[in-house]
């Protein structure tokens, strides 16, 4: 699962820019989850967002 904490998030585009398949931008210019999957981009955009605003949860097997 893949969510972005609105409360941090301060939409620099980090995230959008890293993985656009993913993440776009909302009415507001925050981040927002388009497709809920985890991947090495996601894993990347979270460590490269600098309010830490990308939660992932990866599921169990």
């Amino acid at each position: 699962m893949v969510k972005v904490n609105k409360d941090k998030c301060i939409g620099c585009g980090a995230c959008t820019a890293i993985a656009p398949e993913i993440f776009d931008f909302d009415d507001d210019g925050l981040a927002k989850v388009i497709k809920d999957e985890v991947n090495e981009d996601v894993k990347m955009a979270a460590e490269s967002c600098p309010t830490e605003a990308i939660e992932i949860k990866e599921k169990n097997s």
